[in-house]
């Protein structure tokens, strides 16, 4: 059966943080249930439908930030006690707004993430877990990476206490007490975990997880070792996943995923007869989707999805459906209905453009008063800068609670912006002056009206490394602009793997010198995305990372006084090697050099950029032969005398055009990896090998890999 669900918008609160929604339990079955949302304003809120209106229950007064909020209550009773985490302190409500609770946590970091379990209560600041039981400290860990998420297996299911931490470093730790019992790699960094069908699937073990880049999976946590169910690839390239819930939308019996994402998208997943997930519904809201929940809140007896998005809206997804038949006699009541209302939503909307009216002459007397101080309009933005793994490109995210009037973006490094299907902004670039200005780029996009989300791709080039700078200015009064900035590493296209191929040809790099642990890993973090800030537990550290673009590999483990840098790209090693000496340089820390190079690991890289290679010359070469076949189809009327290939050329033209148009400059970064791994093959020789470059670029305009090769050793 087909799914349709209609939206509707109940209200609107401040901006909301992830997982800030929950519906209160019903009454009876099939019975309007009760919304709870906590909102950025530190304004807890609840409210119920009636006749169509939102009827608040009780709001309570402003105060820190709502980080998270969630129900709680005695075991295997309805969960109805309201919890919310605000900076360091956890208060609890009753459902009628009473407050019973006050505990102040002590923690210095303030929390990011909780999880309650009948008197259990479960917290996680960025990298501190801690676990209460009735107030009292019982547990502590102190995690290697940012903890995004935490959830523990059903007390009432699972006869042990199993925490489990969502973590950055694309790990789920699994805890008992305060140590942990094993890890779970997964496909990307995590960012949300839920109980499957709301209380841990068949066996209690089952968890559902969502990731930052969009992936989807299920893993059951037994005892010893997890076992992993399914998993969901982000082949349409959609948002990170942000909230996920489990609720039978569709009606068959068995309970669906429902999830939201940071694109606003909104998906259900049903199962077939193989327990295998199939998408059986998906909508696109113009936010981030915060929170979701299924249930029943705007009418009884049709169950509905209800999400919260970034900037405080709290919508339904509902299976009622918008034109309701009936007979000559309620389609008169209806009509009036519409009417009464129609009216009443015009008047309230009067009442506010006299309100703003109001409000703009006082703020316009008081700019003008010789005593006036001018307050720039605060405005929240929600940001991500995230490297995407499928064509080693960076996604900015910038979302705003109101509507975008532009954004400019600077950079002091040379990137490519690249075309986004989902973008309607206008762009115009400026001309810069790279050598006096510093400026590389400079870019603005001009938002179409009631954008409050902005998405931008732009391609880095490794080795160069500095700011790139966004200057987001929103449609409102009077004008006022917030910058945000963003390192663009040395090793940008560089993402943490937790595996390494020790068979490939290495080279090596190791450091050793007057420097502290904390010294050397700062230097790691500038170097390369993903590493933690904080320095981890222990003496000694190994990370690894993997090239999005070419595949390389690259190991780097440290301690005080030493680093030591494996990887199969000479060109990486060069990097390391000057970018530490000059960081070393600035702290005047005498560092000791030395280096292995592996002869093999050149024509080992010169393998693995092959196919791209050869890929992009064969659609260069496609592309430039369209127009002609083009012309040569409309002078012969048809293409029957052609060769099935450039048949095929003429059936693609716009597919391949359109590749061709999103990969600008693809053939010269290629082209530029190939020639700055020539001339770091040989530096490390103590030869300038620069004056050989046209040749070598000779050689690559009439590509043949055999003939490269020998140009490498011969040189």
């Amino acid at each position: 059966m087909d799914l349709h669900l209609h939206r509707a918008d109940y209200l609107q609160v401040g901006v909301t943080s992830q997982k800030t929604m929950k519906l209160l339990p019903a009454a009876r079955h099939g019975a309007t249930q009760k919304v709870v949302v906590g909102d950025h304003d530190g304004v807890v809120l609840c409210f119920g439908m009636k006749k169509g209106e939102a009827v608040v229950l009780f709001k309570t007064l402003p105060g820190q930030k709502v980080a998270r909020l969630e129900l709680g209550g005695l075991l295997n009773m309805p969960q109805e006690k309201i919890f919310i985490a605000a900076g360091s302190e956890i208060r609890g409500f009753t459902k009628r707004g009473k407050q019973f609770l006050s505990f102040e946590t002590n923690l210095t970091e303030s929390i990011k993430a909780m999880h309650i379990s009948g008197s259990d209560l479960f917290l996680s600041a960025s990298y501190i877990y801690n676990h209460y039981c009735d107030c009292k400290d019982q547990h502590y860990y102190l995690s290697g990476d940012k903890i995004n998420d935490v959830i523990c297996l059903p007390a009432e299911r699972v006869p042990r206490v199993t925490p489990v931490l969502a973590c950055q470093d694309r790990l789920l730790r699994v805890l008992q007490g305060s140590d942990v019992v094993y890890e779970i790699e997964v496909p990307g960094p995590p960012t949300v975990l839920a109980l499957h069908n709301g209380n841990g699937g068949d066996s209690g073990e089952d968890l559902v997880f969502g990731t930052s880049d969009g992936k989807l999976g299920l893993v059951q946590i037994t005892a010893s070792k997890p076992i992993h169910k399914w998993e969901i690839r982000n082949e349409k390239k959609r948002g990170g996943i942000l909230c996920v819930d489990s609720f039978d939308i569709v009606g068959d019996g068995v309970k669906d995923v429902l999830v939201g994402r940071d694109d606003g998208t909104v998906e259900v997943y049903s199962f077939d007869s193989a327990n295998e997930p199939v998408l059986r519904f998906d909508q696109v809201l113009s936010e981030s989707v915060t929170s979701i929940q299924g249930g029943c809140v705007g009418k009884d007896g049709y169950d509905e999805i209800v999400l919260s998005t970034y900037s405080g809206w709290v919508t339904g997804l509902t299976t009622e459906p918008v034109h309701r038949e009936s007979g000559p006699g309620e389609e008169l009541k209806l009509n009036q209905e519409m009417q009464s209302k129609i009216s009443s939503l015009r008047s309230e909307l009067e009442h506010l453009q006299y309100k703003v009216l109001q409000e703009r002459e006082k703020d316009q007397q008081a700019s003008q008063s010789s005593k006036a101080r001018s307050a720039a309009p605060s405005f929240s933005i929600n940001d991500k800068f995230t490297l995407n793994t499928d064509d080693a490109s960076y996604s900015l995210i910038l979302e705003v609670q109101t509507a975008i009037d532009n954004v400019l973006i600077q950079s002091d490094v040379p990137i490519d912006l690249l075309d986004v299907d989902k973008n309607s902004a206008v762009v115009s670039f400026s001309s810069c002056d790279s050598e006096s200005s510093d400026n590389f780029l400079l870019a603005t996009y001009r938002c179409q009206a009631n954008t409050t989300r902005l998405e931008l791709k732009i391609r880095s080039i490794e080795g160069q490394y500095g700011t790139l700078q966004a200057y987001v200015t929103p449609r409102i009064h009077p004008k006022t602009c917030q910058v945000r900035q963003y390192l663009i590493r040395p090793l940008s296209l560089h993402q943490r793997s937790h595996c390494i191929d020790h068979d490939r040809p290495m080279n090596t790099l190791t450091l050793t010198g007057q420097f502290s642990f904390a010294e050397v890993h700062s230097w790691v973090v500038f170097c390369l995305p993903e590493v933690p800030e904080k320095p981890p537990a222990g003496e000694c550290v190994t990370f690894h990372f993997q090239n999005t673009f070419l595949d390389t590999q690259l190991e780097s483990t440290y301690r005080k006084g030493e680093g030591v840098f494996k990887s199969d790209n000479i060109s990486t090693i060069s990097i390391l090697k000057d970018v530490l000496s000059k960081e070393a340089t600035k702290k005047k820390i005498n560092l000791n050099i030395s280096y292995e190079i592996n002869e093999g690991s050149v024509k080992h890289t010169l393998e693995l950029i092959h196919p791209k290679l050869e890929y992009q010359l064969l659609l260069a070469k496609k592309v430039q032969l369209i127009d002609a076949l083009k012309e040569l189809q409309v002078h012969e009327g048809n293409t029957n005398f052609l060769i099935p290939e450039y048949r095929c050329i003429l059936e693609e033209a716009d597919q391949l055009q359109e590749e061709y148009k999103k990969q600008p400059a693809h053939l010269e970064r290629l082209y530029g990896m190939i020639t700055d791994l020539f001339i770091d093959k040989f530096k490390f020789k103590g030869t300038n090998v620069k004056t050989k470059v046209p040749l070598l670029l000779e050689i690559l305009d009439s590509y043949d890999q055999n003939a490269l090769i020998a140009f490498f050793d011969a040189a």
